[in-house]
């Protein structure tokens, strides 16, 4: 006589609850990703039809319609932009800077960061370059 035992042990697993869990942890990805703002500054550029190709390792300089100056999205002191921008190309021979500025800021804020640079590379003899970043013309 065989004996046959109550409680039988299932071996399926339901994977329903495992794909809401999924989809769950997917809206709620989707939804936080859209409420972060990058840490942008807004500037209207000015719109050119020449394109210039960068290279990688670039380095960002903007000024906004207040004319204050920003390293890197990080803002800073006219004075000292200089001596910061100098420890940022520290043992690099050839960076692209990125000039990002208003379409309302005057010339001479932009002729400031180019002498910087220009002063770097003849005091440390280096080829940085300041490329000036502007918008597509429409």
């Amino acid at each position: 006589m065989a004996i046959q035992t109550r409680n039988k042990r299932k071996t399926d697993f339901s994977m329903a609850s495992m794909s809401d869990l999924v989809f769950l942890l997917l809206i709620f990805f989707m939804l936080t990703s859209t409420l972060v703002a990058p840490n942008a500054i807004k500037l209207l550029l000015p719109s050119s039809n020449s394109r210039t190709i960068e290279k990688p390792p670039k380095i960002t300089i903007s000024i906004n319609e207040d004319f204050e100056y920003f390293l890197q999205g990080v803002q800073i002191e006219e004075q000292l932009l200089g001596q910061q921008l100098n420890e940022k190309l520290e043992e690099q021979n050839d960076v692209s800077i990125r000039l990002e500025t208003n379409k309302n800021v005057p010339i001479q804020y932009v002729v400031n960061v180019i002498d910087i640079v220009n002063n770097i590379n003849k005091t440390y003899k280096t080829k940085h370059k300041v490329i000036l970043a502007t918008s597509p013309k429409r």
